[in-house]
């Protein structure tokens, strides 16, 4: 029976890697803790995501740079999509990556985590157009949609700031691809700064939750003062 009461998040992290890691599921790099994890079947996600309706009216995607998303940019590369990914931890005034594919030769080495700030042009979020579709990494996810990442809280904030920018909004898709075993049914505690799944998607299946809507943007109350100092595209919007 589903408990009402929720469970901590690092808690679920912590059995989501240890499942991962004891059933095999788990795919280099290990150990998957500490990471949004790799799984056995990311292709087959990747390829299923690239079946749906929302990816196939998409022209921009924002991806994350983990590992278990690598074929998702490889696939939108391939079928004629630019991706954008942010630079980590937003750190720079050019806070985005642009993967262009009638730009790139090497679609394979472009995507890596190391290959995309080499291959990939850095720009401003001016240089970023109205994103089509959004693609996270997760540790977790429960029934309804709730995401959990790796706890550090960028994933949530990098949409954060495409809706300030105004280059997202309440109907943009927020996908994932995960494995079977990161599907939950816990009860978790979430923010209004959370940003939740409106597309799961794993090897074997395609879900999609009722979300109860998107976050309307940065608040910045909860936002630590040092996050202000250390990401300019923050303080931009802050003194905007």
């Amino acid at each position: 029976m589903r408990s009402s009461m929720p469970e901590d998040k690092q808690t679920i992290r912590e059995r989501v890697w240890n499942d991962l890691e004891e059933s095999g599921v788990a795919r280099f790099p290990f150990p998957p803790h500490g990471r949004i994890p790799n799984f056995a079947g990311a292709d087959e996600a990747a390829d299923r995501l690239a079946d749906q309706p929302e990816w196939e009216a998409a022209t921009a995607i924002k991806a994350n740079p983990d590992a278990p998303q690598l074929p998702v940019r490889r696939r939108a590369l391939r079928d004629g999509k630019t991706v954008y990914m942010a630079v980590p931890r937003l750190r720079d005034e050019r806070c985005f990556l642009k993967l262009d594919p009638d730009v790139l030769e090497d679609y394979d080495a472009a995507t890596t985590v190391s290959g995309s700030s080499e291959h990939g042009e850095q720009v401003g979020p001016e240089a970023v157009p109205e994103i089509d579709l959004i693609v996270s990494g997760s540790v977790a996810v429960t029934d309804s949609g709730d995401r959990i990442g790796k706890g550090e809280g960028y994933s949530d904030l990098e949409y954060a700031v495409l809706r300030e920018l105004d280059l997202v909004d309440e109907s943009t898709t927020v996908a994932t691809t995960v494995h079977e075993h990161q599907l939950i049914d816990d009860y978790v505690d979430t923010g209004e700064h959370d940003v939740s799944m409106d597309l799961v998607v794993t090897p074997e299946a395609v879900r999609r939750p009722d979300s109860d809507g998107q976050p309307a943007g940065i608040d910045w109350e909860l936002l630590p003062a040092e996050r202000l100092e250390e990401i300019p595209v923050l303080k931009r919007l802050r003194e905007r």
